[in-house]
């Protein structure tokens, strides 16, 4: 399946946007974590991660702080009568533990970001996949980050070519009440709109 790229502009993409630009492209606009906070049950993310920072995280800090000091406290004592080769494999061993301790906060933002990574992915899966239906069956030719798009960006752009809407319709997320009406006033209709999406919550790993 075709990758979908969605766009970052920049001020030089302005020009992008010239009346003889937007008659050849057809622009569409999404915010993924706007999407994402629709879905029913995307709220126990927030508790998984909460369970993994407390039951692995921290569990492994502390872990790796006992054994720094239970290694540093025996090479201190045995380091005189190692062997040459020992002695540095016991220094190596040392300067890991203590440079991820040293370091920890970037470890674990690192380890908190794949974990949150995993848990998104079958909630991103399914948005990816129907936010590319919903450009090809729109025929956009160009989709931007919805961060992106102001002061750069002609504001004459639609509610109708906000596509995190027209997403969130495919997959048959409830819309917020303002959303609904902004875009029934624009012309935009929502066929089935308030059923559920079949996701399930994601398991705990």
């Amino acid at each position: 399946m075709k990758k979908l790229l969605l766009v970052c502009v920049t001020v030089a993409a302005s020009l992008l946007f010239s009346n003889n630009a937007q008659s050849q492209v057809k622009i569409g606009y999404f915010d993924e974590q706007t999407l994402l906070s629709l879905f029913p049950g995307i709220e126990k993310v927030d508790t998984l991660m909460n369970s993994y920072v407390r039951d692995s995280l921290n569990v492994e800090y502390q872990y790796s702080v006992v054994e720094y000091q239970r290694r540093d406290s025996l090479f201190k004592k045995d380091s005189a009568t190692m062997p040459a080769k020992a002695r540095e494999m016991a220094v190596s061993e040392l300067n890991k533990l203590y440079y991820k301790i040293a370091n920890w906060q970037q470890y674990s933002q690192e380890m908190q970001q794949d974990k949150m990574d995993r848990l998104l992915m079958p909630y991103r899966q399914q948005m990816m996949a129907a936010l590319q239906q919903v450009v090809a069956e729109n025929k956009y030719t160009l989709v931007l980050k919805a961060e992106a798009i102001s002061p750069y960006v002609d504001p004459t752009l639609s509610i109708l070519d906000n596509l995190t809407i027209r997403t969130a319709i495919k997959l048959k997320l409830e819309l917020p009440q303002q959303w609904t009406d902004a875009w029934k006033a624009a012309g935009g209709t929502i066929p089935g709109a308030g059923a559920k999406p079949a996701t399930s919550a994601p398991k705990k790993n």
